[in-house]
């Protein structure tokens, strides 16, 4: 498993912004961010398990910036320190997924709901945005390329929640969502073509657009929960316990 293109990428940006030493806040912070994005993306999968010396090597980063990001992500849930044998990088069960998708609904509803209730200009304004990841998306299904599809639809989501301007809303969607996206990886190609996805989009923003915090609401909570109902089953039957 190999985390360090994006890594180097990372460690460039911190030494710029730097004069070329990075500071000790910025090291942190650039090794919880490639962890972090490593694990979301399955590069280090679930149950991978190492020592800290391991995940820094293959990160190409020094031990104690690493150290401190393991911390802070055993805090959100992502990884598990196991005294005396090193990382290991949770796994999410089916049942987690359930308990996931109830509070993706309760946020995502109530941000849309908020969204709509906006003045014209700027819901319109959002609307717009939506709508602009929606048709990237959209483009993505017509190449079948999935991974560009799974990205703009987190991004969608995410600019959903952000949108609604409530901080409290975005901070515990921003810990959720890296257990969804996890799952969403892990599981691209298990279930059947998205293609609905881009329609009950569509229909969120042409709700906002329209000042219709009811519609908004409804529409946003009917994509996710068809979502959970396809996924769920899904598992169940391949016999996924975790993933």
């Amino acid at each position: 498993m190999e985390a360090r293109g994006a890594t180097e990428i990372t460690m460039v940006a911190l030494r710029k912004e730097t004069g070329g030493q990075p500071a000790r806040a910025s090291l942190v912070d650039g090794a919880y961010e490639a962890l972090k994005e490593a694990i979301r993306n399955a590069v280090f999968a679930p149950g991978y398990q190492g020592s800290e010396g391991e995940i820094a090597a293959q990160l190409g980063m020094s031990r104690t910036p690493v150290h401190e990001a393991i911390i802070r992500l055993q805090e959100e849930g992502l990884v598990r320190v196991l005294p005396r044998r090193g990382v290991v990088v949770c796994a999410i069960s089916p049942e987690d997924m359930r308990e996931i998708y109830e509070v993706v609904v309760a946020l995502e509803t109530a941000s849309a709901e908020l969204i709509a209730e906006k003045p014209e200009a700027e819901r319109g304004a959002i609307a717009g945005e939506l709508a602009g990841v929606n048709a990237e998306m959209a483009e993505a299904l017509a190449r079948d390329d999935l991974v560009s599809w799974a990205g703009a639809d987190g991004r969608f989501h995410q600019l959903l929640v952000e949108r609604a301007g409530n901080r409290r809303l975005s901070r515990m969607f921003a810990s959720i969502m890296d257990q969804s996206h996890r799952a969403r990886m892990l599981t691209l190609r298990l279930r059947p073509r998205p293609g609905l996805s881009v329609e009950d989009h569509a229909a969120v923003v042409e709700a906002i657009r329209q000042g219709d915090p009811r519609r908004a609401r409804d529409s946003a909570r009917a994509h996710r929960i068809r979502a959970r109902d396809q996924i769920l089953p899904l598992l169940s039957q391949l016999g996924m316990r975790h993933l």
